[in-house]
């Protein structure tokens, strides 16, 4: 069974087991939370939701906070002596899959 959630904006596909990156959530580490906006949740027959499944939700274990790789960001004007750079390091938190119901 997997199911696709949204989470910061962002759509995920999971399955049991899975480990994810997802935005920065406000959950300590080791916490257990329910993820209920849940579009789709596919296995022998597929309910996509309308915008969400009703009774769906997925479970999540909190395994670590932390931030990405950073992105550099240089702005560049030729001949106006116009250079900019900027560094970038998104936060996120990781989710381990415990389950999916619906």
């Amino acid at each position: 069974m997997y199911a696709v959630i949204e989470s910061g904006g962002k759509q995920y596909t999971v399955r049991q087991g899975d480990v994810i990156k997802v935005e920065k959530l406000a959950a300590a580490v080791g916490e257990s939370l329910e993820i209920d906006r849940v579009l789709l949740l596919g296995g022998d027959k597929v309910q996509i939701g309308a915008p969400l499944v009703k009774g769906a939700k997925v479970t999540a274990k909190v395994l670590e906070h932390g931030k990405n790789k950073k992105v550099i960001v240089f702005r560049y004007k030729p001949k106006k002596h116009v250079r900019v750079k900027k560094g970038h390091r998104q936060p996120y938190t990781k989710l381990s899959i415990e389950s999916i119901a619906g």
